[in-house]
């Protein structure tokens, strides 16, 4: 039980800054859409949403599943010269990759435009995205060798802090230069250039980049071909909408699209955040064959995301127009019909918490690629019938049933095959009770009740002291609950009144799974 709450204890306090960082991320994230949005036209915006998206796509390729590879394997050896040759091997493949990649793009760039997007412009526009993939990749691989040192601190300062940092910077003020849509090129080339020799120093700190190596090529690739596919899979889910949109409809459509997209996403920053150190903690605990810890830390961030998520999922669902209008102004609200349908796929995306990881630190990633296969066939099928008619509600609706497909598929591969779930008895309640009691509450009060920017972060608060009190109301709390609150108050200093009356005596071990009480 000690080992089991000291393990929970160091993701969790690795999440609560990823969180942070996340949140900071997310907003620059936005922040550059929302810059993008209003000192662009909306056909502007979806024309740098479509490159954005080709962009992402081509990455993931570039990448070839290494950094997951190497944060898997570089905290399993002990020898420098080991670890040295993980990060080594996943830098050697990925950037002959980007150099392949990048360079036909670049040359190809023509044809891109002329299939999806409207204006010519986007041509340079397309190069300069092209030329930022090896450094991109240069800093994405240093970041997955600070993720199997188990170091959160530097991963938040290059990832959450100064890549998007740079971006948002960058693009406000090139766009202010008059470079149109050109300008988030230029952004992204430089700003990955800077994060990459940044990352590269920080990683450095670790080990010494020189001196002698063992090299993994062959290990890494044997667990990096199938998240090739799966990776690739899983973007293509993600930016599939946005490239099917700009083939059949206009940027305009693309545009409102990724107005409603980048809000719904922000659901996943708090399952991100135990994302970063879950991996390389699990595959440790893996290797040591502790299922029963790895069942247990699974189970417990998983409830907790749903709990700190489900606050901004009712404000998306319950209040979508506002939502839209405070961040991107009321040019974009037509979108708030496609928002409450995307924060739906995205939310039971956390529900499910990191079932890939999961998958991942037990060697699993052929069933990730069959998943996400499954699911991509799904989400295309889906456009092809729906864009055509409804446009970007039609890309919607395919995104969320795509979503739910591939984490029933995991979820259900991991409770077959591992019998692993993060579902007990009161994790179930805390599931229910949390929408049926809330969401109808709150959609009587949407009917006098207008959110605004003042209005936005009281409302999540309130919401969320709503949702401390339904789950302790309905006894969804579990002994492994009390590391959560103790961690919080010790890190804040706040004591969380009353809630301690709820959680059941620590001395008991958690609930089994599916467990009746």
């Amino acid at each position: 039980m000690a080992d089991r709450e000291h393990e929970l204890s160091a993701l969790l306090s690795s999440a609560a800054l990823v969180m942070v960082g996340g949140i900071v991320s997310t907003v620059a994230n936005l922040g550059e859409r929302i810059v993008i949005g209003r000192l662009l036209s909306p056909d502007a915006y979806g024309e740098v949403s479509i490159g954005i998206a080709l962009m992402m796509f081509t990455l993931t390729v570039a990448l070839a599943g290494c950094p997951q590879g190497v944060s898997r394997y570089l905290p399993r050896y002990d020898a420098v010269e080991d670890r040295r040759g993980v990060w080594m091997s996943g830098l050697f493949i990925s950037t002959v990759l980007s150099v392949i990649i990048g360079g036909s793009t670049f040359l190809f760039a023509d044809v891109f435009v002329v299939h999806l997007f409207e204006t010519d412009t986007a041509v340079p526009f397309v190069r300069l995205l092209a030329l930022s993939l090896p450094f991109t990749v240069g800093f994405r691989i240093a970041v997955a060798g600070i993720r199997g040192y188990e170091n959160t601190v530097y991963r938040t300062v290059i990832q959450n802090f100064l890549y998007p940092a740079l971006r948002i910077a960058l693009i406000a003020l090139l766009i202010g230069l008059g470079m149109g849509i050109v300008a988030a090129g230029a952004a992204y080339l430089v700003a990955a250039m800077l994060t990459s020799i940044a990352a590269i120093y920080l990683f450095s700190q670790f080990m010494p980049l020189r001196g002698r190596y063992n090299t993994r090529v062959r290990e890494l690739l044997s667990f990096s071909v199938p998240l090739v596919v799966s990776n690739v899979i899983g973007v293509v889910l993600i930016q599939t909408d946005t490239l099917m949109l700009g083939y059949f409809r206009s940027s305009y459509e693309v545009g409102l699209y990724n107005a409603a997209y980048p809000l719904a996403t922000g659901l996943t920053v708090a399952l991100s955040a135990f994302g970063f150190l879950y991996l390389p903690i699990a595959s440790r605990l893996d290797a040591d064959g502790n299922q029963d810890m790895i069942d247990a830390i699974y189970a417990t961030s998983t409830k907790w995301v749903f709990i700190v998520t489900f606050p901004l999922f009712l404000l998306l669902v319950v209040f979508p127009r506002d939502m839209i209008s405070i961040f991107f102004g009321t040019t974009y609200t037509d979108a708030a019909t496609v928002l409450p349908i995307i924060a739906t796929g995205f939310f039971f995306s956390v529900a499910a918490g990191r079932d890939r990881e999961t998958l991942s630190a037990v060697g699993a990633t052929t069933w990730i690629a069959v998943g996400n296969i499954i699911s991509l066939f799904i989400n295309v099928i889906v456009n092809l019938v729906l864009i055509p008619r409804y446009g970007f509600l039609g890309a919607g609706i395919a995104s969320t049933i795509s979503l739910i497909t591939v984490h029933t598929i995991f979820c259900g591969i991991l409770v077959i095959r591992y019998d692993t779930t993060p579902f007990s008895a009161a994790a179930i309640r805390c599931y229910i009770s949390l929408p049926v009691v809330l969401l109808p509450i709150a959609t009587v009060f949407s009917t006098w009740l207008t959110l605004s920017a003042v209005t936005f972060v009281p409302a999540l608060i309130a919401v969320g002291t709503a949702a401390l009190v339904v789950v302790g109301f309905v006894g969804a709390f579990e002994p492994d609950d009390v590391v959560v609150i103790d961690l919080f108050e010790a890190k804040t200093g706040i004591t969380i009144p009353f809630i301690r009356r709820w959680m059941p005596d620590t001395t008991h071990e958690r609930i089994d799974s599916f467990s009746v009480d």
